[in-house]
């Protein structure tokens, strides 16, 4: 198989678009924690506790999100430029490779998504606990 040097410059922009939604994800979540946390002293809820069990992990998929996606984007580079060095199979096995890791951090993204719907449902329902109360 050949593969033109088009072919993975596809995909470059698409990681470094994904990253830039990663860093906005991010932002987001230390937003989130820094409320939370001023929150928590102030009002020591028990929706807010169970927020915070969430942070930790999703922090870490943040991590290993952009970091995947790093990884991806630098064996993108780096296959590029074998292809144009005419390393035709060290290029394409770079592709791959990147591929591979790119999905790694999609999946990632996907399950810390997941995790903030868990985590927006623990504070409707405190919401209406409070909304019921009242």
């Amino acid at each position: 198989m050949i593969l033109s040097i088009e072919t993975p410059a596809i995909l470059f922009p698409a990681i470094t678009l994904l990253m830039l939604a990663y860093t906005n994800r991010f932002l987001a979540l230390s937003q989130l924690i820094r409320t939370l946390h001023h929150d928590y002293q102030n009002i020591n809820a028990n929706h807010i506790v169970k927020q915070i069990k969430h942070l930790r992990f999703r922090l870490f998929l943040i991590r290993l999100m952009q970091s995947l996606g790093a990884c991806a984007l630098i064996l993108c580079i780096i296959s590029i430029f074998s292809l144009l060095m005419s390393y035709q199979s060290l290029g394409t096995s770079l592709f791959i490779g990147s591929l591979i890791i790119f999905l790694g951090s999609i999946i990632s993204s996907l399950i810390e998504i997941l995790l903030s719907t868990r985590a927006l449902n623990i504070l409707l329902v405190g919401f209406e606990d409070s909304q019921q109360k009242s």
